[in-house]
Parts: C-alpha cells; structure tokens; sequence
C-alpha cells in the first residue's frame, strides 16, 4: 500500500485539507502584497528642485505669479514640465519677456538640486523615493532596493528549502511567517535607506519559505494536487487585486508597508494549528509523531475508527515502496551529462528564466505601462484568474509544449510592440502590457506543471529546482535592467519582449507530454 493510499484511509480531501487550504492560501494573498508593494510605497512622485522664491515664504515676491517664478527658477524638462534635477543658478527674470526665445534659458548657468526638493504629493502623501530622495543620480537606488528584495527570495528558498528537510516544513513555515510579520512591520519605521532595504531582504527570505512551504503541505496532505496548487496559484491573483485595494487606501509607505505586514502575526498564531507532513515525518523515521498526525487528521474527517486501526507495522508497509525509491541515485551531474535530459533542462531553465525575467521587470514598474497604477494592479490580478483558468484548460486539450511556446511568444509580441506605440496611446499601452503580464502568468502556470512531466522522478525535484532558481535569477536582473532607460527608453522593452519570445521558440524543441506516464527511471526517459 503506497502512502498515497494510506492518506486515503484517513481523507484525502476531507474537512482537514479544506480547512488547511484555505489557512494556507489566505497568507499567500498578503504575501503578494509584499512582492507587489514597491509599485505604490516606492512610487516616483512628480518632483522638481527646491529654489528660494517658491518654497521659502521670507524669499517670495508676493506680487509676482507662482509659475513665472516657476519659470525663472527651473528650465524646462524632457516632458515640457518643470525639470526634475536641475535648477537655475540665478532667477533668469529675461525668460519673462514677450519675444525670448529657447536660446534665452538654454545658456543659462543651472545647477543640480543642492537643496533638495519638492514632491507632488497628490497622489501620494509618501514614498521611500521622496523619504530618502531616490531621484536623478540616486534613482538607480530605486531599481537596486527591488533587486535585493528578490535577492532575498533567492537565498530564502537555498536556505529554507533544506532547513524545512531538516526540521520540518509546518515548524519552518510557523517561523517564516514570524518573520514576515516583524521584519516588514520594522522596515515600516526604518530611519534610513539602507536598514529598510536590509529588513526588505528579510521579509523576502522568509517570503521564499512560505511560498515553498505552502506548496510542500499542499501537495503532501491532499490527493486533489491539481485542486490544491490551483488554489494556490490564485491565491497570488487574488493577491494581485488586494495589493491594488490597500494601495489605493492606504497612500503613505509606512502604514502600507505596515497594514500589509501585521496580519501575518495572525498567521503566526494560527499556524500552531496544522499539520506536520505526514509523509515527511514518516520518510525521517519520526514514526510515532506521523502516526499521531493521520490519526489526528483521521479524527478531523470523521474517520476515527481508520485511525486508531494504523500501528507502525501499517506505516513502515505503506513507505516501503517510497523508501526504496528515495534510494536511487540522483545528481545535477547526471541531469546534465544525459543528452536527452540535458536538453530538456536547458530550455525548461530558459523558460523559467525567461518568466521570472520580464514579469518581475514589469509587474515591478507599473508607473511605465499606465497613468492609473491602481486600476493597473487591480486589473492585472482580475485577468490573471481567467488566464490561468484558460491555460490549465489548453494544457489538457491543446497540450503542455503548444500552450508553453504560445504563452512565451504572445508575451514577447505585446511587450515589443510596446515599443511602437506612442507614449500619447495610454490606454493601448496599459492594454498591451496588460495581456503580457498575462501571459507570463500563463508561462508560470505551463512551465511548473510542463517541467514536472519531463524529468524522471530521481531527477525531478533537481530539474524543478535549478529552473526556479533560474527564474529567481531572472527576477533579480529583471529591475536592474530597468537602468537602460537611461539610454533609451525602448531598450528595457526590447530586453522584456526579445528573453520570452526567444524562449518560446526553443521550447518548440521540447517533446509533449500530454497523456504519458510520468518517467520515474533514467530508462524511462530514453
């Protein structure tokens, strides 16, 4: 009798597994919020440079009109407004005349923003960019604090992955959720930048053992799997439109980053409440401990005579099989010294990379696709349901390699042809980047069931894992590339739209898998 069996015996989809599936996708709501927040809490507010006859009352001609001074005080910017790093020297009071002409200012003896300066608070009433002035030479910082964020994901999921091996995945998911929960609400009173990006990088590290954990007790107390990682996977939709909701409420980063931080101490507490693995209890030889969890969870579904029938004589006949099988050798040098294999692994880590990539390089800067950033989030996690509805249908119908290359190709179109559409075409450009994120959505959705079904079970969890971190990698450059809109502010498109469209076309290479066996051997495989 193999394990999944035995799980049937005490309730595979029983009052328990309800009950713990939705304790576990609610946090994964909030922890979207946390991946999502620098949208809203590291906005850019319009801004200009801070000059005496504006914004010092002793110094201000009361006689005179606030944009002549204006226009004295600040030359014009790129987008025909107030520039927003440079100031005049001296007021240039000539720029008042009737007949001045652009060779009047563009001589003009201007200087940075010695003194600071001055946000459009209308939208926002506070950002990190306007607390710690991440703005002209400091807005790379803005990019830099997102990547250590995500870098925190990457380590997280290195470190907490093996921890949850070594002591379990209820005990280490209790403390990522604790750390959540206090590293975010310290980094809501962080006095300087550098604390609040290194409190950041906590909240991600435990981020990346929630999400890991989360999906480790879902697929390990259920037999609905496609039930439970569906939930799953909207549960960051979801997540999507509840980050746009708070943001739109809640317009000051440090209550946001707050508010969003506060609920896991709840999640903290109740987490007390489920269930160790079974199986990974039982797999570590704590027999007794994981006979006293399916009795318990037994009792839960009403099925306390199956229960108290289980002794360790039943437990150590229905791992048998499971045990012998954990047994077979397995490495990345055998993933990647097969050739078959090492082919899958190749562009299956390029899909992967290519997700994490242009998703994160978007969904990060939602100010460049649209005017409203709220309906903006909102609406990306709105159509997100219905996306990944529709990929889960092609997935059975269409197939696993049609639907991956269809998603990554549809994704790099509608992000290059953003890079033909004038910047006047709002709402076309919202619409486009829109049905890209989508799509990489969608890419997520087909890349982590598709990879599954392409390695042997002794090389499954390497594969799954090496391209993670490849879409972690991808995450974490995805805003730093954001940098070349220095140069040009179509070349980071071009970088979004040309990884995924590239991908697709070499997941064409990829064999189908719809209605196969899942390989458990090498030989399988061949």
């Amino acid at each position: 009798m193999a394990f999944t069996e035995l799980l049937e015996r005490v309730g595979g989809l029983g009052r328990f597994q309800v009950l713990q599936m939705a304790a576990l996708v609610v946090p994964i709501m909030w922890l979207t919020v946390h991946n999502m927040i620098e949208n809203f809490s590291g906005a850019v507010p319009a801004h200009r440079c801070w000059v005496p006859l504006l914004d010092n009352s002793s110094a201000t001609p009361g006689a005179r009109d606030p944009e002549a001074l204006l226009a004295v005080s600040i030359p014009p910017g790129p987008a025909q407004g107030p520039h927003p790093c440079r100031r005049f020297r001296q007021p240039q009071w000539q720029l008042l005349g009737a007949n001045v002409t652009a060779t009047n200012w563009s001589e003009a003896a201007t200087e940075p923003c010695v003194d600071g300066w001055v946000y459009d608070r209308s939208t926002f009433t506070s950002t990190i960019v306007a607390q710690w002035d991440l703005v002209c030479d400091s807005q790379a910082l803005r990019s830099m604090s997102q990547s250590i964020y995500l870098s925190g994901i990457l380590v997280g999921a290195a470190m907490c992955g093996q921890a949850a091996d070594r002591f379990g995945r209820k005990l280490m998911l209790t403390w990522n959720y604790l750390q959540v929960a206090v590293a975010g609400t310290v980094a809501a009173f962080a006095p300087t930048f550098p604390v609040y990006c290194l409190f950041r990088f906590l909240v991600a590290f435990a981020v990346a053992g929630v999400m890991m954990n989360t999906g480790t007790l879902l697929m390990e107390w259920t037999s609905a799997r496609v039930l439970a990682m569906t939930l799953n996977a909207l549960g960051f939709s979801f997540g999507q439109v509840l980050t746009g909701a708070l943001a739109y409420g809640v317009r000051d980063w440090a209550w946001l980053q707050l508010v969003a931080s506060i609920p896991f101490f709840l999640c903290f507490l109740y987490s007390w409440w489920l269930a160790e693995s079974a199986r990974w209890l039982l797999i570590t030889g704590k027999l007794e401990r994981g006979l006293q969890e399916l009795r318990r969870v037994a009792a839960f579904n009403g099925k306390g005579g199956t229960g108290s029938a289980l002794t360790i004589e039943v437990l150590l006949t229905a791992m048998r099989e499971e045990l012998s099988a954990a047994r077979d050798p397995a490495s990345l040098g055998t993933l990647l010294r097969t050739p078959g294999l090492r082919l899958r692994a190749c562009i299956s880590t390029l899909c992967w990379f290519a997700f994490g990539f242009s998703f994160y390089g978007l969904a990060l800067d939602l100010q460049a696709l649209g005017s409203n950033i709220f309906l903006l989030q909102g609406l990306l996690g709105a159509a997100d349901v219905p996306g990944k509805m529709l990929t889960l249908l092609l997935l059975a119908r269409a197939g696993r390699r049609p639907t991956q290359v269809a998603a990554l190709v549809l994704a790099g179109l509608c992000i290059l042809a953003n890079t033909l559409v004038p910047l006047e075409l709002g709402v076309l450009r919202s619409a486009l980047a829109l049905l890209g994120l989508v799509s990489l959505g969608s890419t997520f959705t087909s890349v982590s069931i598709y990879s599954g079904e392409l390695f042997p079970t002794v090389l499954r969890m390497t594969a799954v894992g090496l391209g993670q971190m490849a879409a972690r990698a991808g995450a974490i450059l995805g805003p730093l590339v954001r940098m070349l809109g220095t140069i040009s502010l179509a070349l980071p498109l071009l970088a979004y739209g040309a990884v995924p469209l590239l991908s697709g076309l070499a997941a064409v290479l990829l064999p189908e898998t719809r209605g196969l066996p899942l390989p458990d051997t090498l030989q399988d495989v061949q």
